[in-house]
């Protein structure tokens, strides 16, 4: 596929495997990270890490990754009452969504996203949302992400295509496409370089990464990682 693309780029799993999909698929790419007042801020540093890492470690990829955009969305963190911008316990319901759901993120990183596109000539918005392993975040959702490209290109009076190449694959199975992607190598920066905890625990060193090891996202990498391994060593 050619093209250019836009990454979504937060520094965890998920968005360093897309941005690997990216770079696979589409000549050209850029990433877009998002101050907003994330407990785990440390994901802003870990970014730049990353993106060190693949340009060191994969030449191939190097020379097609271009400029990346740091937005500074602090106000969504001052008007979000949630577990993951707020110094507060995480918790679960039967009868409502986490309170790691931060309301509008999703849909705001999508439109900021959007308008560096129209500014830079970028087709494509790849994003790491995904149904499969999720807390049912609605923002997460196919059905949103697809009437979200409609609403852009109209709005934008261009077409913008998102690219969600997670979707419809769990935890393990992105582990998996990490390593058709890059190798062991690949995996290996994952695990050493991402960060995915909520928390923001960058202390404790664990077999798939770091964090603290107990949070739902922690959760979700340890099950996937080990699910991943024990496939791989059967093979």
């Amino acid at each position: 596929m050619q093209g250019k693309a836009l990454v979504l780029f937060s520094g965890g799993q998920d968005s360093t495997t897309c941005l690997a999909w990216a770079l696979n698929q589409y000549d050209h790419v850029e990433t877009i990270g998002f101050s907003y007042g994330q407990r785990h801020h440390v994901e802003m540093t870990c970014r730049l890490d990353v993106l060190q890492q693949i340009k060191k470690q994969f030449p191939n990829w190097a020379n097609k990754i271009g400029e990346d955009h740091v937005l500074d969305l602090s106000l969504l963190g001052q008007i979000s009452d949630t577990a993951l911008t707020q110094e507060k316990a995480i918790e679960f319901s039967n009868l409502k969504l986490p309170n790691t759901f931060v309301p509008g993120r999703n849909l705001l990183f999508f439109t900021f996203a959007a308008t560096i596109a129209y500014r830079r000539g970028l087709q494509s918005l790849v994003g790491g949302m995904c149904e499969t392993d999720y807390s049912g975040y609605p923002d997460c959702r196919n059905d949103t992400l697809v009437s979200l490209q409609s609403t852009l290109s109209l709005g934008m009076d261009m077409p913008i295509q998102i690219d969600t190449p997670l979707m419809w694959i769990d935890k393990a199975e992105i582990w998996q496409m990490a390593h058709s992607l890059g190798s062991q190598a690949f995996v290996d920066l994952i695990v050493e370089s991402t960060h995915t905890c909520y928390l923001g625990d960058r202390s404790h060193r664990h077999a798939w990464g770091y964090g603290c090891g107990m949070c739902p996202a922690c959760q979700l990498r340890l099950t996937g990682f080990e699910k991943f391994k024990s496939t791989v060593s059967s093979l």
